[in-house]
């Protein structure tokens, strides 16, 4: 099907006949990347209006060239892991370079997560179709990375990462505990029927608090609609499962110390993110504007800079490698469902999507991002914590 699509493509645009920059053939070289070259993952142009976007947009204007179908890969994830391996990303050509500025200077400035554009994110990604991601997601309809230490499926990975949470957390019945973000409702069910605990879950998304909610039906489970920084009451355990990308640096003091009079003297709290080693503010402009608004990606030093104010770490695991894995079971399962979708959701829509899940698994695949899962316990905490894998 998908060599068909770009067959298709190449056929609505004229091959490409202008001889493209010689700044830009350079800097793909970096990363062993040829335009028009023969291997799965060279870029095959078909429009030179590709290159006056990366000029002027750069990394958004890739993006959005491929979208539009003006180029094409046939391993995509393959060249975005040669691209972001390479850090082509930061290496605007042009007025790029102007363009790039701003856009991370904007982060920098600005609050972009603040309390009035918490719910953007929620409206424009996690609400866009429950129906797309039933598709795309496992059962139980985890949106994060998978845990495929033991495990051959996609939904075996997730239970794992289910299961592992809930043994890192101590879990034991009658316990009360918080979930911030908590997406379609998998961990907050798993963690009642599996558990026996009573579970308070916040997400700042419509259509996950109501998918959550039916889930969750017959549970002790309580879903409601609102911000982080609203929530109130005393638990026995926190966790926040790939939510914190969505909180900021400049409100990771405020996130952490509302937490901390969350969760209870004894109690624990678990983080699970993903991360990085850039320091920049914010993410990359295309993921910004099609994907994640107002994200951005915590590195680890700020991340422990923050959180020891209010909690001593008491374990720290990376597993972002499983990562790449689960964006492509994603992908494998979203291509499956496309003759279903395609009836609510257009061909551009195809390609950001694909664009999206191939970009972020060559992101995982060069190393450039990591998974992280932290298990935290408050300051005044005297119990002795073992670490669960």
């Amino acid at each position: 099907m998908e060599k068909e699509r770009q067959l298709r493509l190449a056929a609505e645009f004229e091959t490409a006949s202008t001889a493209p920059p010689k700044a830009l053939v350079e800097l793909l070289a970096l990363a062993d990347v040829r335009i028009n070259g023969d291997r799965p993952w060279d870029i095959q142009v078909f429009d030179d209006r590709l290159y006056s976007a990366v000029l002027t947009r750069g990394t958004l204007g890739f993006g959005e060239a491929y979208m539009d179908g003006l180029w094409e890969a046939h391993d995509l994830s393959g060249l975005m892991a040669r691209v972001m391996g390479a850090r082509l990303d930061e290496k605007p050509l042009g007025r790029a370079k102007v363009f790039f500025f701003l856009h991370y200077l904007r982060a920098r400035m600005i609050n972009l997560q603040s309390s009035s554009r918490a719910f953007q994110v929620g409206e424009q990604h996690y609400d866009i179709g429950n129906d797309l991601y039933a598709e795309m997601l496992d059962p139980h309809w985890c949106y994060s990375c998978g845990y495929w230490r033991d495990a051959t499926d996609l939904d075996a990975a997730q239970v794992a990462k289910l299961d592992l949470i809930c043994r890192k957390l101590k879990l034991e019945p009658g316990m009360k505990v918080l979930e911030v973000g908590c997406g379609w409702g998998s961990l907050a069910a798993y963690m009642s029927q599996h558990y026996g605990v009573e579970v308070r879950g916040i997400t700042i998304s419509k259509e996950q608090a109501n998918m959550a909610r039916t889930r969750c039906a017959g549970l002790p489970v309580a879903i409601d609609l609102v911000d982080y920084r609203d929530v109130t009451g005393h638990y026995d355990r926190v966790v926040s499962v790939g939510m914190f990308e969505h909180v900021g640096r400049k409100n990771y003091a405020t996130y952490f110390s509302t937490l901390a009079r969350c969760v209870k003297p004894d109690g624990l709290f678990l983080l699970h993110t993903i991360g990085t080693d850039n320091e920049r503010c914010g993410v990359d402009p295309w993921i910004d504007r099609y994907i994640f608004p107002n994200g951005e990606l915590p590195t680890l030093d700020k991340l422990l800079a923050t959180c020891k104010q209010q909690f001593h770490v008491e374990d720290l695991h990376n597993f972002g490698t499983d990562y790449d894995r689960t964006l492509m079971a994603w992908w494998s399962n979203f291509q499956s469902a496309w003759p279903r979708l395609s009836a609510h959701y257009d061909e551009r829509f195809f390609r950001m999507w694909r664009y999206y899940l191939m970009s972020c698994a060559g992101f995982f695949r060069a190393k450039r991002g990591q998974l992280w899962q932290l298990v935290l316990a408050p300051l005044e905490s005297q119990q002795v914590y073992r670490s669960v894998r």
